[in-house]
């Protein structure tokens, strides 16, 4: 275990790129937990709204200029974090997501306790040569990870089968249950602009993530065509932006709204029907807890850790195959087809994610991770103490 130095409070340095989406949202709940535990929290990212985010709950945040992924600048983006790093001097260092776990890796190559937390492992959102390099990569960089954080038990496994030998932690997504609640429907949708034209009982399905390859849009609208001919009235709503937009926009029919990227993405789940995500790969998917923690069912495929992010009793309805468009049509068809069913499968969701994915649970966690590395700290709050953390050497 590394002693942290005489001042009280350590310093803990998170870096993050992508600066939006759900790692941007575990980002701001960790900082916010550890802020109010005691802990002098500094971030380092690209420009964002998560830079405003972090800023206004008081955190430090040092701009780092990078890439979402790897490429020419990769030796700049490491020496900048490595003279940010000299900066801060912090205790321990948490990296998320890819980039930043590759470039945080190199520039602190196990100098100073080092937590690296995936948010889905890089080599699956890519083929070929390219896959295989990221692989050897992963399997090279753990050397330099004091412990590797994985959001599913599923995504853990996936890196242990690439041969990734890590000190593991697996630490379910959490979702605030205090901003991600119920609330009437039809007032809801009365609040929303581009809903306004809708009545109540309008039968909507919701989507909330990038507009990528990775979150499956193109395979929700090739299964809305069928959807759309067993409910004639049903809509569909894209929530968020990304590069596939256009392309997604030319395959879309007339039934299908799309919204951008949004500011809160909490009403629009409580407006919804049901909730899809019909990702090709995930850790875990922070959207439908999101939604689930809403009382909105959802429909999403699976891929790692979505069994684990749903109660066990509607797995059966709620997770369908990736990349089949029948399949996927036919599960939103059934809730959109019968409310009540749906509204039953949405308060088992949100018993559930009220019991067992709570941010604060999670927060938790991971600060028992960092007590393994740097020892304990003077606590600045009362803490939950119920958390689900499995730990594999």
């Amino acid at each position: 275990m590394h002693v942290s130095p005489t001042h009280s409070r350590p310093r803990v340095l998170h870096l993050t790129q992508p600066v939006t989406g759900g790692v941007a949202r575990v980002v701001t709940d960790l900082v916010r937990a550890q802020l109010t535990d005691g802990l002098a929290v500094t971030a380092a990212c690209p420009h964002g709204p998560l830079t405003t985010d972090l800023r206004a709950l008081g955190a430090d945040v040092r701009h780092w200029q990078a890439t979402r992924s790897p490429g020419p600048s990769l030796l700049r983006e490491v020496r900048h974090l490595a003279r940010l790093i000299d900066e801060v001097r912090p205790d321990l260092v948490h990296a998320h997501s890819a980039k930043a776990g590759l470039a945080g890796r190199l520039a602190v190559r196990g100098r100073i306790p080092t937590v690296f937390q995936p948010h889905a492992w890089s080599f699956e959102a890519v083929g070929g040569a390219t896959s295989a390099l990221a692989r050897a990569w992963e399997r090279g960089g753990a050397r330099w990870a004091s412990r590797v954080v994985c959001v599913s038990e599923a995504e853990r496994a996936t890196g242990v089968r690439a041969g990734v030998d890590g000190c593991w932690s697996v630490i379910p997504n959490g979702v605030d249950t205090r901003r991600f609640c119920p609330a009437p429907t039809a007032t809801v949708r009365a609040g929303l602009e581009p809903l306004r034209g809708l009545g109540p009982t309008v039968p909507l399905a919701v989507c909330v993530g990038r507009l990528c390859r990775q979150k499956g849009q193109d395979v929700l609208l090739t299964a809305w065509s069928a959807v759309a001919r067993q409910v004639p009235d049903a809509r569909l709503v894209l929530v968020g932006d990304g590069p596939d937009e256009d392309l997604l926009r030319a395959l879309a029919p007339e039934s299908v709204l799309f919204v951008g990227a949004v500011a809160d993405t909490v009403p629009w789940y409580q407006a919804a029907d049901v909730v899809v995500l019909p990702s090709r790969w995930e850790g875990m998917a922070l959207a439908p807890l999101e939604a689930m923690a809403c009382g909105r069912p959802v429909v999403i495929t699976d891929v790692d850790g979505a069994r684990e992010s749903l109660p066990a009793s509607v797995v059966a309805r709620c997770l369908v195959p990736p990349e089949n468009p029948a399949v996927l049509a036919a599960a939103l068809a059934e809730l959109l087809l019968d409310p009540p069913l749906g509204e039953s499968l949405g308060h088992l969701g949100h018993r559930h994610v009220q019991s067992t994915h709570d941010m604060r649970h999670t927060a938790e966690a991971v600060a028992n991770v960092y007590r393994d590395l740097i020892g304990a700290w003077p606590a600045g709050r009362v803490a939950p103490t119920e958390y689900r953390e499995s730990i594999h050497s």
